[in-house]
C-alpha cells in the first residue's frame, strides 16, 4: 500500500514539475524538486503506513529537514541563473523533441530514483515491530546529523567562497573542504545511511538497503563526484595540487607534501 501510494504521488509530482519546466523553459527545476520529492514520499509513508508511529514520525522529520534545507539552498543558488548546462546540452541535442524526452529521461528517471532511494522509509512505515526506537535508531540519527552538518556547512562555505571576487579561478581548500574535496556529497551519503539505520531497526526495512546503495553510487560514480571532477581541473589550475593533498570523499587530514 505504501509503495503504491508513494509511486502515485511521485508520478503526479514529477509530471506537474515537468509541465512547469515547459512553461518556464527550464528543466533545471527538477534539481530543486529532488529534496521535496523525498519529503512527499516520507509524508505519504507516515500517513498511509500502519507501522510503529514513533519510527514513522522520526523518519518523516529527518527526511523533511534534509529535503527542505536542500531545496531552499538549490532554489537560492539556481533560480534566476538560467538553465543548467547539462539540460542545455540535452535541449540542443534533441531539439524540438526535448520536451517529451525530458519527461522520461529527466523527470521520470528522477522520480524512479527517489522511489528506490526512499525504500527504507517506505518499508519501515508498514512495520509494527519493534514498537519503540532503540540503539540502532539512535546511531542512525547521529550519522544523519553528521551528514546534515557536513552538507549544510560545506554548501555555506562554498557559497561564501564563490561570492568573493578574489576567489575567481582559485580552489576552496579551507573549512571542511580542507579534509574532503566533496563535503556536501559526503554529507548526503551519511544522511541516507543514517536514515537507513533508523528504518532498519524494523526487519522488513532492511530489504531497503538498496536505497542508500543507489544513493552512494549516484554520489560517487554518476552525478556527484565523478561528474564534477571530470571538468573542474581544467577550470581551476590549482585543483591538481589540491587533489594530491586532499581526500576525495571520506574526510581526513590533508597529506603532507612529498620531501623535495
Amino acid at each position: 500500500m505504501v509503495l503504491a501510494w508513494s509511486a502515485a504521488v511521485l508520478a503526479v509530482l514529477m509530471v506537474g514539475t515537468w509541465v512547469v519546466s515547459l512553461l518556464v523553459h527550464d528543466a533545471s527545476i527538477v534539481d530543486i524538486a529532488w529534496g521535496p520529492s523525498f519529503v512527499a514520499v516520507a509524508t505519504v509513508s507516515a500517513l498511509v503506513g500502519q507501522g510503529a508511529s514513533d519510527r514513522r514520525i522520526l523518519l518523516l522529520g529527518l527526511v523533511a529537514i534534509w529535503g527542505v534545507r536542500l531545496a531552499t539552498y538549490l532554489a537560492w543558488r539556481n533560480l534566476g541563473h538560467g538553465e543548467d548546462y547539462r539540460y542545455q546540452a540535452m535541449r540542443r541535442h534533441h531539439g524540438a523533441r526535448f520536451g517529451l524526452i525530458s519527461l522520461v529521461v529527466v523527470f521520470g528517471l528522477q522520480g524512479a530514483l527517489v522511489w528506490v532511494v526512499s525504500l527504507p522509509v517506505q518499508l519501515a512505515a508498514g512495520a509494527a515491530e519493534p514498537a519503540e526506537l532503540g540503539p540502532l535508531a539512535a546511531a542512525g540519527v547521529v550519522l544523519w546529523l553528521v551528514g546534515l552538518v557536513f552538507e549544510a556547512v560545506g554548501d555555506a562555505q562554498l557559497a561564501r567562497f564563490k561570492r568573493d571576487p578574489a576567489s575567481a579561478g582559485q580552489v576552496l581548500d579551507r573549512g571542511l573542504w580542507r579534509y574532503t574535496r566533496h563535503p556536501n556529497y559526503f554529507g548526503d551519503f551519511c544522511v541516507w545511511w543514517g536514515i537507513f539505520l533508523v528504518a532498519a531497526e524494523a526487519a522488513p526495512a532492511r530489504w531497503g538497503i538498496v536505497g542508500p546503495v543507489v544513493m552512494s553510487v549516484l554520489l560517487l560514480r554518476v552525478s556527484g563526484v565523478a561528474m564534477l571532477e571530470k571538468t573542474i581541473a581544467s577550470r581551476r589550475p590549482g585543483y591538481v595540487d589540491y587533489v594530491q593533498r586532499t581526500s576525495t570523499f571520506i574526510p581526513r587530514p590533508p597529506r603532507r607534501p612529498s620531501p623535495g
